[in-house]
């Protein structure tokens, strides 16, 4: 299974799914304000000590009671958000009750668009996922495997047109410092067409490495945050960021205190700059059906 799924993994240009229980937003937001949350949810497993990871670990293949009441927790979470970016989601399998938790998540945030980008098929017993939920609809979405071993994928999602648009990078990264560089050097190079870009994601390293040592450090990122998200009961490592292009005008930022998943998320309200907004609010709109 792993073997296949490494030959027929390709670079995808995609479509967001239509949550059909919700309107899609008819317009950027009023108050040019967008509010970014990234959350790993560990697939809905609310692990609350170090040795829930031993005597929980059975969560991780099967189904269980309290999956669902906490993904109730984090839609509910996220419905105050715009632009969500989900790591360690499951597609539909035997763990998640063959839910599809990007679907359900969307459904209860009230999303109108969403994609599960599928980055380890284990068929029936687990569909390692990343997630996008997003109130606009994107002007470009791509799915990329990352280099390195399978299981590690990256969203591109572009929101507007032309020299104001936004790019937007959703990732998880690897654990080891060669192959998470090798990730960001992948990443990087395919980035620079945009003035005004954000990365998201479960990183698996430290702001500083990420804008001194890494392949970003070029690019004139920001670290808003730099408050540790994990362990989520006693956080310690600040592994999960929003970054974003020192352009982008910064309001609200945060880590919130839910240890509702082993990692804490991370959320971030930026403004375009006011030329952008101007200029491309029009081309943010959702297309009317013809």
């Amino acid at each position: 299974m792993l073997r296949r799924w490494r030959k027929t993994r390709a670079v995808g240009l995609c479509d967001p799914q239509i949550n059909p229980h919700c309107s899609p937003e008819s317009d950027w937001p009023a108050d040019g304000l967008l509010r970014l949350l990234s959350f790993n949810v560990q697939v809905g497993i609310n692990t609350q000590r170090y040795h829930h990871y031993l005597t929980r670990s059975w969560q991780h293949l099967l189904p269980h009671a309290g999956r669902a009441g906490n993904l109730q927790r984090i839609g509910d979470l996220l419905a105050d958000f715009d632009l969500v970016a989900l790591q360690e989601v499951d597609g539909g399998s035997l763990r998640s009750g063959y839910i599809n938790q990007v679907e359900y998540l969307a459904q209860q945030g009230a999303f109108p668009f969403w994609y599960q980008q599928l980055n380890r098929n284990l068929g029936r017993f687990a569909q390692h996922s990343n997630g996008v939920l997003s109130r606009l609809r994107p002007s470009l979405l791509e799915d990329h495997p990352l280099p390195g071993p399978p299981g590690r994928g990256a969203i591109f999602l572009r929101l507007g047109e032309g020299e104001h648009a936004l790019g937007v990078v959703m990732m998880h990264l690897a654990l080891g410092a060669r192959t998470r560089t090798r990730q960001l050097a992948y990443i990087r190079e395919r980035v620079s067409e945009f003035r005004h870009l954000v990365l998201m994601g479960d990183m698996n390293t430290h702001a500083v490495d990420l804008l001194e040592s890494s392949p970003l450090r070029d690019l004139g990122l920001i670290a808003p945050q730099v408050e540790a998200t994990f362990p989520s009961w006693r956080p310690q490592r600040c592994l999960d960021h929003i970054l974003i292009s020192s352009e982008l005008e910064l309001g609200r930022v945060d880590v919130l205190s839910q240890p509702i998943s082993d990692h804490l998320p991370v959320a971030v309200e930026i403004r375009l700059p006011e030329a952008q907004n101007a200029a491309q609010m029009p081309m943010l709109k959702t297309p009317s059906p013809e």
